[in-house]
């Protein structure tokens, strides 16, 4: 077990910015440096040794509450061993920490695509999570997501479909963890009518989702097509909500351009407020499963 103390060894002394609420990219930026220390196998200790960091400064790294130097996140890619293009892009995250929002674009696969969403989601406390299209990835039996995946990108490849369906997968278990992740989730009718992968996946996945939300820590509801016109009609989007140390909320939203993170106050207080609304105007979660059944039922005689 790591130390989270002063160094016993001699340090020098080290000059960081010290920061008020993180940004996503800051908090983006302290993930990589853990996770990549981890890869390491290396303890605070051994990389104060190694670089003259101190160990405090270094946790302090690595939960966004400093934002490094240039020359201190050299010396850390240094001894981690990090080669190009990730140099490039994480020397990039530490430029523009500072600056509120993010749109994020990748043209690789699967580990750069989603790693800042998974990264946020595994942190997060609770997420409200809105789909007018398909049912929440959180939620999603491995057929369903496949379907879901390969006809929603019809340029990927087997491998990159099979690396999307295990990541989702893999995040699911977020919601039976110790300290299960909250999940409130709302969908558009057209979610559940729609038969993604054919009659038999789409059976599977509205029984395992009858299944699954009957979990104390998951909400989820149905947004009626009689409902008419409602505030989700612009496109889906998350919010993830974490414990105070971590930092403020985020929004996520999946376009096509790239992943983009709101974390402006007034934007964290629109998004809520919309959910509150499509709250408000969904069926209650037992009425939600009622229409579930009736869709399936649906299924069955087709």
């Amino acid at each position: 077990m790591e130390r989270v103390g002063l160094a016993s060894t001699p340090c020098r002394r080290w000059k960081g910015a010290t920061v008020g609420a993180p940004t996503v990219r800051l908090r983006r930026l302290a993930a990589e440096l853990r996770q990549l220390r981890k890869f390491a196998e290396l303890t605070r200790e051994q990389v104060n040794e190694q670089t003259g960091i101190n160990v405090v400064t270094l946790y302090r790294i690595e939960t966004a509450r400093v934002r490094p130097q240039a020359r201190t996140l050299t010396s850390l890619l240094d001894v981690y061993r990090v080669a190009e293009p990730k140099r490039t892009e994480l020397r990039t995250l530490l430029k523009q920490s500072a600056t509120r929002g993010w749109l994020h674009t990748f043209a690789s696969d699967l580990p750069e695509r989603y790693a800042s969403y998974i990264e946020f989601e595994s942190e997060a406390r609770e997420v409200l999570n809105y789909e007018c299209l398909f049912i929440p990835g959180l939620l999603q039996t491995e057929r369903y997501a496949r379907a879901a995946i390969s006809g929603g990108d019809p340029e990927l490849t087997r491998e990159e479909v099979e690396s999307r369906v295990d990541a989702r997968m893999q995040r699911q278990g977020a919601l039976t963890k110790e300290e299960p992740l909250k999940l409130w989730g709302i969908v558009d009718e057209a979610a559940v009518r729609r038969v993604v992968g054919g009659p038999e996946v789409m059976r599977e996945q509205l029984d395992y989702l009858l299944t699954v939300t009957e979990l104390p820590t998951v909400q989820f509801q149905v947004l009626p097509f009689d409902a008419g016109a409602h505030p989700g009609m612009t496109g889906s989007f998350v919010v993830m909500g974490f414990a105070e140390v971590v930092g403020p909320d985020i929004v996520y939203i999946d376009s096509q351009a790239g992943d983009l993170f709101l974390e402006e106050e007034a934007d964290i207080a629109r998004y809520n407020l919309t959910f509150t609304h499509l709250r408000a105007g969904a069926l209650s979660p037992s009425a939600s499963a009622s229409l579930i059944a009736a869709a399936t039922k649906d299924l069955d005689s087709r």
